[in-house]
């Protein structure tokens, strides 16, 4: 069962636009601004301190794009407003959210060093601004409102990263899952299509030669078409329990799929060459150095390829005969299927399916398997590991 992480569900309420936050943030400023501290003094008598207060409502914006630029700009205004006298609330206020917008879109590191140079140039501005004078204790306050707004900036950020990580991480759980499908349907389809093409090829292929037989022995030997019909008739009806037993695997639930018979393996190695034989194949097996136990993912594909190959001696073998050579070694086990053939002129002839899935085959089970013509005919020849301990 595949566990999809579900991306953060959208907000109820949207946020506002930039330009709705910036018109708010430049009204609060202005309307701080016009008002002083307690008991503090605001004297903007001349041009200069108005537009020094003011100031900070027009940079604000500019935080996006340059935070740190900003925040400098802004940290330079009320250092200013101090040597000129005027403690601006609104320009401290000015200060923290361009301190939030620094710590927004800064790294860690970055706001840290922002905060601490910021904290140093306040709070030693005030000091020598108040030469010769009592130091203003608001000015601990500012230092305060600047470290908070790095922190609720700095926490902004980290929220908002990882919500970005989990959507990312759901999105590529889902492209996981799909691609996960996908994969898994392939190698259905390749398992379906080794399986079809192991059940019905050897049965077409004795249907097809004993047609040929019943065809070409109609008129003057009746009992040799009627031998053929019989073999044809038997023939069909394997292969429609065959095909029939896939269907039903195919059409079942995963709750209620069917006993599916055992993989034939080497045990069965006699059975499928006597089927060969009484159709009309002349096939000698030699074992050699067999191991008592073989694993059976390797005894399944070493069966698969001796039927392969004989399916094709019947098929396309030019004498009818064949011979089976099965080899056991200190690490793996070989299979060599010759027969007698002659080699088609189109040199490229393309390989069919059977010995395609017969290559997946033997691929799943770690080996190689190879193919050709040879001098004497076609050889198929497998090489198949052998787990530690199976060759003694």
């Amino acid at each position: 069962m595949v566990h999809v992480v579900e991306p953060p569900l959208p907000r109820l309420i949207p946020p506002p636009p930039p330009w709705v936050r910036d018109l708010v943030a430049a009204a609060l400023i202005t309307a701080i601004a016009l008002a002083p501290f307690p008991g503090g003094e605001f004297r903007a008598s001349t041009p200069l301190t108005w537009v020094l207060v003011l100031l900070p409502a027009v940079l604000l914006p500019a935080r996006r794009r340059w935070p740190l630029p900003t925040l400098a700009a802004s940290t330079l205004i009320y250092c200013t407003l101090l040597f000129l006298g005027v403690v601006s609330a609104g320009a401290a206020l000015g200060v923290g959210i361009a301190m939030f917008g620094a710590a927004n879109r800064t790294s860690r590191r970055t706001t840290f060093i922002a905060v601490l140079a910021a904290e140093l140039v306040v709070i030693g501005t005030s000091i020598i601004a108040s030469l010769g004078s009592t130091f203003d204790p608001r000015t601990v306050q500012v230092a305060l409102v600047i470290a908070f707004a790095g922190a609720v900036g700095d926490a902004t950020k980290f929220r908002r990263e990882y919500l970005q990580a989990m959507t990312e991480r759901a999105i590529r759980a889902e492209e996981t899952r799909e691609v996960e499908a996908r994969r898994r349907v392939s190698e259905e389809r390749l398992r379906i299509a080794r399986d079809l093409h192991d059940a019905v090829a050897h049965q077409i292929s004795v249907i097809s030669l004993n047609a040929g037989v019943a065809s070409a022995s109609l008129e003057t030997r009746p009992d040799k078409t009627r031998e053929a019909l019989a073999t044809i008739r038997t023939a069909s009806r394997t292969v429609l329990s065959e095909i029939g037993g896939l269907l039903a695997m195919l059409r079942a639930d995963d709750e209620d799929q069917p006993a599916l018979a055992p993989q034939p393996d080497l045990s069965d190695l006699d059975r499928l060459v006597a089927s060969f034989v009484e159709n009309g194949l002349e096939a000698g097996v030699r074992r050699d150095s067999v191991p008592v136990a073989v694993p059976s993912a390797v005894s399944r594909v070493a069966y698969r390829v001796v039927q392969e190959g004989l399916t094709n001696a019947l098929k396309h073998g030019s004498q009818r005969r064949a011979h089976v050579l099965i080899e056991g070694g200190a690490e793996e086990l070989r299979v060599v299927v010759t027969n007698p053939a002659i080699s088609p002129d189109d040199t490229n002839q393309r390989a069919g399916f059977g010995l395609i899935g017969l290559h997946e085959r033997v691929a799943s089970a770690r080996g190689t398997l190879t193919s050709g013509w040879t001098p004497g005919g076609f050889r198929l020849a497998a090489e198949l590991p052998l787990p530690d301990g199976s060759a003694s």
